[in-house]
């Protein structure tokens, strides 16, 4: 059974006499909101950062592209997740696009209460100090411009300061997340 939630913009008269448009305050509820984002694909990334405890990280489907130039990403964070007072504080980042060889990476630091950096081999420090996995085939490193609270997350928005895109990325299938499983993308998706 489908559950339609219709939410209506009413017009009303402001005092002067001109329309204004108003927005219905009902809100869909939290189960709702993730029914619908799980039918939603999301690619996967690694989101690592230093903190005064060490380097930490956590995987994330929230990253978008904000503008080219200058060259601003995003991603969100939940404040429930394990490593959120720490990505929060924060000031530079390293944003790695996973393919889906990097599964156990994403694996990795989507599980709370693991040390993410304990297999030294997995991870190494960029020479201005960020820690990331080389093996990504694309990454962003980038220091954090904003940060604005929404609700129980915050969004983080940042400045793309380095890059770095593999030789092997463009033959690499993206890893993707949908409906609670991990998938990737390739010549076996392709619709057209």
């Amino acid at each position: 059974m489908q559950t339609i939630v219709k939410h209506q913009t009413l017009a009303h008269h402001a005092t002067d006499g001109s329309d204004e448009r108003a927005s219905s305050t009902t809100d869909i509820s939290r189960d709702d909101f993730a029914h619908v984002f799980r039918q939603y694909p999301g690619g996967v990334a690694v989101i690592t950062a230093d903190s005064p405890d060490g380097p930490v990280a956590l995987t994330a489907t929230s990253v978008v592209s904000v503008s080219a130039e200058p060259p601003l990403l995003a991603f969100s964070i939940s404040h429930r997740a394990s490593t959120a007072a720490s990505i929060r504080s924060a000031h530079s980042y390293v944003v790695h696009f996973l393919g889906k060889d990097q599964l156990d990476i994403a694996q990795l630091c989507a599980t709370s209460g693991v040390d993410r950096f304990a297999d030294t081999r997995l991870w190494a420090r960029l020479d201005t100090g960020e820690p990331y996995f080389p093996s990504a085939p694309a990454w962003v490193a980038g220091t954090q411009v904003d940060q604005l609270d929404a609700g129980a997350a915050s969004i983080i928005l940042l400045r793309a300061t380095q890059s770095a895109v593999a030789p092997h990325a463009d033959g690499t299938p993206p890893l993707v997340y949908f409906n609670r499983g991990w998938h990737h993308l390739g010549e076996h998706s392709q619709v057209s």
